[in-house]
Order: C-alpha cells, then structure tokens, then sequence
C-alpha cells in the first residue's frame, strides 16, 4: 500500500459481543485447533463463496498450511492490513465462522476510507447465529470502525 489505508492511531477491535452467547475477536494461529474443522468441515460451501477469488481453502489444505494462513492473518491485523475475527461461542471452544474486513479494490467513486467486508458461520452453528451476525456486522462497522464506505462483494447483505 502506498497510503495508510487507516486513520493514524485507529485501535481495531479486540473483542466484541455479537450476542449474550457470541462474540468476535481477533483469530491467530493458536486458534488451529478450532479453525482446522470449521474450515475443512465446510470446505466445499466456502470453496463455493471464495474460491474462484481466493483460491481458498483448497480441498486438501493441511493443518501446516492452515497454521501459515492465521500466522499471515494475525501479522496483517497487528500491521492494519486486514482483519480477520473468529466468530465464538463464549467458551471459545469451537469456530463458528469468520469475518474479514479487507481494503475495498478499486472502484468507482469511492469514499475513503473504504473496506471490502465479508463473513462465513459453519453449516451446523447455533440457531440464530446467522443472522445474529447478519445484523451484527453493519452496526459494528459503522459504529467501531472508521469507514465511509463498505462493500460485500460476496453478497452478504444481498
């Protein structure tokens, strides 16, 4: 990037309830455990959503390749590159999905500063998570981040 794409002294979100039993934060590499099978247990819907852009997560990702990808995913956060949040029962036991907040791509007219935003929940999430996260997520960014513009350009809101 050759301009911050954040305003000087922005502070992320370390955590944040979605609801009584779900919250988000920060996801990194010592969440393996919990990520490897939300991920490679949902592989084909998520390959469906991102792969074509992404290229993720291939069928046979490995734990050593998952580990890789939330080590980049935590250094991007610490660096305000990207986002990446576990979305968390209370116990943090298990993954329930994920959120990431991306520079928007370049687009016509766009406000800065802007993000590309986009969220998964696991097939087997609790009832109501979906779309306890469906209405999370807006509110959070406008109220949390310092956004003028935010895109779902894998149709969350759509």
């Amino acid at each position: 990037m050759t301009a911050p794409w954040l305003p000087a002294g922005f502070a992320h979100s370390l955590h944040a309830p979605v609801t009584v039993d779900v919250h988000v934060r920060p996801i990194g590499p010592d969440d393996l455990e919990i990520d490897m099978p939300a991920v490679m247990g949902n592989q084909a819907m998520l390959w469906a959503k991102y792969g074509e852009v992404w290229g993720w997560p291939p069928v046979g990702m490995s734990a050593e390749a998952d580990r890789v990808d939330l080590a980049r995913h935590a250094r991007e956060m610490v660096a305000h590159e990207s986002f990446n949040y576990a979305i968390l029962p209370t116990g943090e036991d298990r993954l329930l999905g994920c959120i990431y907040v991306d520079p928007a791509e370049p687009g016509d007219d766009l406000e800065e500063p802007a993000a590309d935003v986009s969220w998964w929940v696991v097939a087997d999430a609790p009832a109501g998570v979906d779309e306890a996260v469906r209405a999370f997520v807006p509110a959070w960014l406008d109220e949390a981040w310092p956004f003028a513009t935010v895109r779902y350009p894998f149709g969350e809101l759509g």
